[in-house]
């Protein structure tokens, strides 16, 4: 397709069948892949003065109590910081607070932060999550998933799809007979089916 200004995404999107989403057990599971599928993927960290002084110095954004005290849990400024970040990390004092703090609206944006102990490298940790993709089973019978993106190497994006399949066939009650069709696309581009 013609080059676009801004990396694309490669995604896989699985089609399931003989699979009843109201009647067989909802499914969700997390999977490290490889190599990390969205590198822009922007954090930031909700920390106690230690996890803000240590985002400051690998250039991630922070707030601390005091910043998410400003905020005043007014809906639409805590959508907007949602919308903003791709994931969060708190401290364990703040992770506790965060519902009196901001509300439901992290939550409600899936977005509820990941832990962070106090010994853990906050950069592994960073890389960590943006080499996990998640399957989650909502009512629909397709899911999506972040496999790679343009600028990687096609033999990982091959790697990383591979195990998000058969990840996902783990999940499901009856592994590939659940799976009806799998199809590979870019950001912008068409539609590819690769199993059928």
């Amino acid at each position: 397709g013609k080059k676009r200004n801004f990396t694309e995404t490669v995604e896989i999107q699985i089609t399931l069948k003989n699979y009843d989403p109201v009647r067989d057990k909802r499914f969700a599971g997390t999977f490290k892949l490889p190599t990390v599928p969205k590198p822009k993927m922007k954090c930031c960290v909700l920390g106690n003065a230690a996890h803000c002084e240590q985002a400051d110095r690998i250039g991630v954004d922070h707030m601390s109590v005091e910043d998410l005290k400003k905020l005043n849990k007014n809906k639409k400024l805590v959508k907007k910081l949602a919308k903003r970040y791709d994931f969060f990390m708190a401290s364990d004092n703040m992770i506790k607070q965060i519902p009196r703090l901001l509300g439901p609206g992290l939550t409600k944006a899936g977005k509820f932060p990941t832990l962070i102990a106090g010994g853990e490298d906050m950069q592994e940790k960073i890389d960590e999550i943006k080499a996990t993709i998640k399957f989650q089973m909502k009512k629909v019978m397709c899911l999506n998933v972040a496999v790679g993106n343009c600028d990687m190497d096609p033999k990982d994006i091959i790697v990383n799809t591979q195990l998000s399949a058969n990840f996902l066939a783990s999940l499901l009650k009856k592994q590939w007979q659940n799976i009806g069709q799998i199809f590979i696309k870019t950001t912008m581009g068409p539609s590819i089916q690769i199993y059928f």
